[in-house]
Formats: C-alpha cells, sequence, structure tokens
C-alpha cells in the first residue's frame, strides 16, 4: 500500500509527520509515546475537524493514538467506539500490550472485515521478501498474527521481528485508511 498522509487533510499530516509520516514501524510491545508534539497536537484536535468526512472520527483518533503509542489514550476511544473498527484497534492495542487472550477477544467480537484480503496481500508480499520470517498468509487470520508476534518479541533483530513489524505497520495503514475515508466509502456495520 502507498501510504499518502495528505490524503487525510493537513491537520492529519501534521500530526503524522512528527514521527515518520504514517511510516513508523511501531513496536510490537507498547512502550511510551513516542512524540510529545504529537501528543499535544492530538489532546488539542477533536475527531470530527481532524476527520469532517469519516463515518466514525473516533475510530480514526482512535488509530492515530495507536500509531503513536498513546496506549490510554487510544484505549479510551477504542472502548468507545462501538464498532468493528473499534473493535479492531481494540484487539491491536491488546497485542502490544501484551495481552494475548484479550486481542483475541476483540478480534472474535470484530470479526471478518474488509481490510483483512488486501492485509493478507501485504503480509504475503512481506514474508517474500523476508522469507526467513516464518508466518505465511493464505486467508488473513489474526489469532495466527497474534501467535506470530509472540514468537517475534523473543527474538529481537530477527527477520520474525522484522517481518511482525511490517506487518504491523501495513496492518495500521489499512486501518487507518479504512476508518478516515469519507461517509459512504466505509462501513461500520457489522456485517462484512
Amino acid at each position: 500500500m502507498q501510504f499518502d498522509p495528505s490524503k487525510y487533510g493537513a491537520g492529519v499530516a501534521r500530526i503524522l509527520a512528527c514521527d515518520g509520516d504514517g511510516q513508523r514501524l511501531m513496536p510490537l510491545t507498547c512502550g511510551p509515546c513516542s512524540s510529545q508534539e504529537a501528543r499535544k497536537s492530538l489532546e488539542a484536535a477533536r475527531p470530527a475537524e481532524l476527520f469532517p468526512g469519516a463515518e466514525r472520527p473516533d475510530a480514526s483518533m482512535a488509530g492515530l493514538w495507536l500509531y503513536f503509542s498513546c496506549f490510554e489514550e487510544a484505549h479510551t476511544l477504542a472502548d468507545g467506539c462501538p464498532t468493528r473498527e473499534g473493535d479492531l484497534w481494540h484487539a491491536i492495542l491488546h497485542r502490544q500490550e501484551p495481552d494475548s487472550g484479550n486481542a483475541a477477544y476483540w478480534f472474535r467480537k470484530a470479526g471478518a472485515h474488509a481490510i483483512f484480503s488486501q492485509l493478507a496481500e501485504e503480509a504475503n508480499q512481506i514474508t517474500q521478501r523476508i522469507p526467513e520470517a516464518e508466518f505465511r498468509v493464505g486467508k488473513w487470520d489474526p489469532f495466527g498474527f497474534i501467535s506470530f508476534c509472540e514468537r517475534a518479541r523473543l527474538q529481537p533483530g530477527s527477520a520474525q521481528e522484522r517481518a511482525a513489524l511490517e506487518i504491523q505497520r501495513a496492518e495500521w495503514q489499512l486501518l487507518f485508511d479504512y476508518c478516515a475515508q469519507p461517509h459512504g466509502q466505509a462501513s461500520s456495520a457489522r456485517t462484512a
């Protein structure tokens, strides 16, 4: 996926520019917020103003907080977002916590999602570039990815970790893009 921060407006692009323009490899285990400048901007921003056309601006905002590893803020927004996308952000947060059981709960609750087929394609491209990584994808399996991340965390600097980080970035980019789309282009319905 070609991720272009300007696609989401000047305010979002300015915030993402605080750390990697949406290309950051977020850690597999949550840590401190990666940018205090981004934190200040996010604290001052209103989801509906940053994402004026989005069906669920709070889901988009949860994704921004997650991108900068601001766990509590992202969790609060995801928890208050009663959509499939809110459930997915919630699942990703708990995978990074790491709390695999809680992550699995939220992935089960979210069910299949429109981004999964493209995510499987992205993951396949990544593992083709990193063939030493022990992760193969047919249909996207979020539970298999939880297990892969668990293994990758135990192997810092390995091909496993690199592939997991890159797949996680693709997951974030695809879900963020889906959430930030204007009304009518994305659906938060619980049916796929």
